[in-house]
């Protein structure tokens, strides 16, 4: 053999070597289940749940109020990713939608509140700025008045309370200027449960109709907010300081020492303004609407276990057009795209969770919460067989997480506290959660049920509530990534115990 071949021979065996080196190594080199968990977290991509949000705020779904068909389309095309990443139907008839009774009202162009003011024996009109100075009653009915203002403070009748608001105030056919809330703060929560009946939108609503109001100019906002009731021919919009100060301006009155006074000795304050306003409001009532929860299953692989679940929950409903389109980009579009982030990351993990799991996207939270209620009261899994709700409402905006209620339930807040001490590292803010006012979040119903719960949000950066700058300008696609990778890795350990009961802790 010459020298050349030879050396060609060598380098051939040394080739053969050094594969079979490689290989053997290959084969020997199995990957742990952290590795592979981790594989799946680094997977979740910003930019993928940032395009969800993206989607959800389209005009095609109008503004995502629970009832109309833009919402319907938009828990079809939630469904249809579940169905995408073979997560199982959970909902009616073996769909992924489960049904519930919630009227609504749709609110059109043209909707006005102006002050008419008397000058040299004629009337000119001051017109108000739709969203910086007044939106229109989400529930109003359709329809004008014109009418004298009488102010009634926070439009409560409470005799046991000693304390009457339309007390020697008549208003029948009038307008009313009227607060939210009541005189009393949640702070001191034995006095508040005795004034929270009155709290609600719905009750101030039908009081004043018992009184027989006609039109309010409610003091809140203004903002948009479908969470009230609807009376036929009782018109109603939301206005800011703007018309409540018109509305003091020459009474001798300031807005700040005339409520001031009604919280200091909780006796009414109410007089007649001397202001005459007109209201126009443009809608169409739906009283038999039908809401869905939109429901997704992904089954336990223990055979036992399996029937307990954890829930991943959000409202993807929003507050439909107003007279605008309210695009909710952050409240709450950005919930439903961490719990699709944490959806397709589990249906995609080679490590599988004992426990099954339940992403659950409400219908109506902004509708007196009622997908929460309805699903509580018609649970797909027994109530004592759900460990946990982890709820997430707001999480688009900023970079720190808060975690209400977590000091409710400290078990469970470890389990979030230890994936984000090991993995995520970012800020997070633990709460406790008295929830004695009425209910805001889904969370809420989930706790007056005894399910432990904690509900996700996130802060730290400039957003807007409920009118129509809730859009995709102030969403932060970081925090969005990490809370879902913070989520995925909470659920996968929770769900993988032996044993878990968070009530015993609560």
């Amino acid at each position: 053999m010459n020298k050349r071949k030879f050396a060609l021979l060598l380098v051939v065996i040394f080739c053969c070597l050094i594969s079979s080196l490689v290989m053997g190594q290959r084969r020997q080199r199995e990957y742990t289940d952290e590795e592979k968990i981790l594989q799946i977290v680094h997977g979740i991509s910003s930019h993928t749940l940032y395009n969800y949000i993206v989607e959800l705020v389209e005009d095609k779904y109008e503004g995502r109020l629970t009832g109309t068909e833009g919402y319907n389309a938009s828990a079809r095309w939630v469904a249809s990713l579940f169905k995408k990443w073979g997560i199982s139907p959970a909902g009616d008839n073996l769909t992924y939608l489960q049904a519930f009774p919630n009227p609504y009202t749709l609110v059109f162009p043209g909707c006005e509140v102006s002050m008419n003011v008397p000058v040299d024996g004629s009337t000119i009109k001051k017109h108000y700025i739709y969203e910086e100075e007044f939106i229109p009653g989400s529930t109003s009915a359709s329809g004008e008045i014109t009418a004298d203002v009488v102010y009634v403070g926070y439009g409560v009748t409470a005799p046991e309370l000693g304390y009457d608001d339309y007390e020697g105030m008549d208003v029948k056919g009038k307008i009313v200027l009227m607060e939210r809330e009541v005189p009393v703060s949640t702070n001191d929560a034995e006095l508040f449960k005795k004034w929270r009946p009155y709290s609600f939108h719905q009750y101030k609503l039908e009081n004043a109709v018992a009184h027989g109001v006609r039109g309010m100019l409610y003091n809140y906002g203004p903002i948009g907010n479908p969470n009230n009731a609807y009376e036929n021919s009782f018109i109603y919009s939301h206005v800011g300081d703007a018309v409540v100060q018109d509305v003091f301006a020459g009474t001798g009155r300031t807005h700040r020492d005339v409520v001031n006074a009604i919280r200091k000795t909780l006796k009414s304050q109410s007089f007649v303004t001397g202001k005459n306003f007109t209201i126009i409001n443009k809608t169409e009532h739906h009283d038999d609407g039908i809401g869905y929860n939109v429901i997704g299953l992904l089954e336990g692989s223990d055979p036992e276990l399996k029937d307990e679940v954890i829930i991943l929950g959000g409202h993807l409903d929003h507050l439909g057009r107003c007279y605008e389109i309210m695009p909710g980009a952050n409240d709450n579009a950005s919930a439903v795209a961490v719990i699709l982030g944490v959806a397709e990351a589990l249906s995609k993990s080679p490590v599988k969770p004992k426990r099954s799991v339940l992403f659950l996207c409400f219908g109506a939270e902004e509708q007196a919460v009622a997908g929460s209620e309805f699903y509580v009261k018609n649970p797909i899994f027994p109530l004592e067989k759900t460990v946990a709700l982890l709820n997430m409402d707001g999480v688009g905006a900023g970079d720190r997480i808060n975690a209400l209620a977590a000091e409710n339930f400290p078990e469970l807040w470890g389990y979030l506290k230890k994936a984000n001490e090991k993995y995520i590292h970012r800020m997070i803010n633990p709460s406790y959660f008295s929830n004695i006012a009425r209910p805001r979040l889904d969370a809420a119903r989930f706790m007056w049920a005894d399910v432990p719960t904690i509900s996700l949000s996130v802060s730290g950066s400039r957003s807007y509530y409920h009118i129509t700058k809730d859009n995709l300008d102030i969403i932060t696609p970081e925090i969005l990534e990490d809370l879902a990778q913070l989520l995925f890795l909470t659920v996968l350990d929770m769900g993988n115990q032996n044993f878990l009961d968070f009530r015993t802790s609560k």
